[in-house]
């Protein structure tokens, strides 16, 4: 899936590859939307609204006890040594997501521009997705800076590295199973192995536990969801297919991804009333900017093929943050609820 670190580029047709992303990072449109920070709301018609919520991370009970060094393997294939936690720089959203988590966002010196809860707002910006600026984060001299596969650009990286600085990289997220793994990363790396453990059985259970609570359809059947990512200020309408990222978290959630069953194979594709046709869904996600940025569900309607669904005659719309929607980390069971709250609203 794609952590918001992941989403595709406004300007490169190349970056749609969302995983990597909740969501890769907008380069362009989503910096200038902005990410996280609103509410999940129901916009199916005749549904209600979710109330604001405060947009923060829980962090664990117990308190964190780092012990260095620690050397790990990096998802690059090298093996770096940490010696230090006191100042650490994640480069994305859900990097930083886990690190507040397990208790350790007083050593956080700097953010992604996706990492929008109330914790790291107040943080410096040093980079934006793709774009990394290496003079940014070593001018707040890290003793570790945590990427992920997506993080870039390559130069950036490497120039990081150049200067000494442990840079350790994580695997991009891409479905609910890489949640586990991704925080047993990050707490290997800060030298807290034991509080990734608590982290990953609280996340873990927890969204076990809003599985159970998925309302059984009377007919069997699933209800079918596609995933849309819109930047509408940038002319940008994508149909998400099966590498998309929310495959993972719709099938969670007891729905099927209309993309992915009517045959897309990558990430995304344009939409287009034959494809929208195909697709058929009963529902549509989307983020709560990109839902935004084309004028709500009444813009949303009038992108070619969206009346003509089942999904846009009804106006069977579910809309999540854009900072947590494809995280795949520690409030991956807020995200699992509020699509399932949204999704059989009404009984539907």
């Amino acid at each position: 899936m794609l952590s918001q670190a992941s989403l595709p580029s406004v300007g490169s047709a190349r970056r749609y590859r969302l995983v990597g992303a909740a969501l890769t990072a907008l380069a362009i449109a989503l910096t200038a939307s902005g990410c996280g920070g609103d509410s999940a709301s129901t916009a199916q018609k005749g549904g209600p609204t979710a109330s604001a919520a405060p947009d923060r991370v829980e962090l664990l009970a117990t308190e964190p006890k780092p012990e260095y060094p620690v050397t790990v393997s990096s998802a690059d294939g090298r093996k770096v040594t940490i010696t230090s936690g006191d100042r650490i720089v994640p480069l994305t959203g859900s990097l930083s997501e886990i690190v507040f988590s397990l208790g350790l966002g007083e050593q956080v010196v700097a953010r992604d521009v996706t990492a929008t809860f109330e914790q790291a707002e107040k943080l410096p910006v040093v980079t934006r997705g793709h774009d990394v600026s290496a003079e940014s984060v070593l001018s707040l001299k890290p003793t570790i800076v945590l990427a992920e596969t997506t993080s870039g650009p390559a130069e950036s990286i490497q120039q990081i590295r150049d200067a000494g600085v442990p840079l350790v990289v994580v695997k991009t997220a891409k479905s609910l199973a890489d949640v586990g793994t991704r925080i047993d990363a990050v707490a290997r790396t800060l030298g807290v192995p034991d509080s990734g453990a608590e982290l990953k059985k609280r996340t873990e259970s927890r969204i076990t536990a809003v599985q159970q609570d998925i309302p059984q359809q009377t007919d069997g059947k699933k209800p079918r969801v596609a995933f849309l990512y819109l930047r509408g200020t940038a002319s940008v309408y994508l149909l998400g297919g099966s590498d998309s990222g929310a495959a993972s978290l719709l099938e969670a959630a007891g729905a099927l991804d209309a993309g992915k069953e009517s045959g897309l194979k990558k990430d995304f594709t344009a939409i287009t009333s034959e494809a929208l046709a195909k697709a058929a869904p009963d529902a549509i996600l989307v983020m709560s900017k990109g839902l935004d940025s084309v004028g709500g569900v009444d813009g949303l309607v009038k992108i070619p093929g969206v009346a003509q669904t089942p999904a846009g005659m009804d106006r069977r719309v579910v809309s999540v943050p854009d900072g947590v929607l494809l995280n795949y980390g520690p409030r991956t069971d807020q995200v699992l609820k509020s699509l399932v709250d949204q999704l059989y609203a009404n009984g539907k």
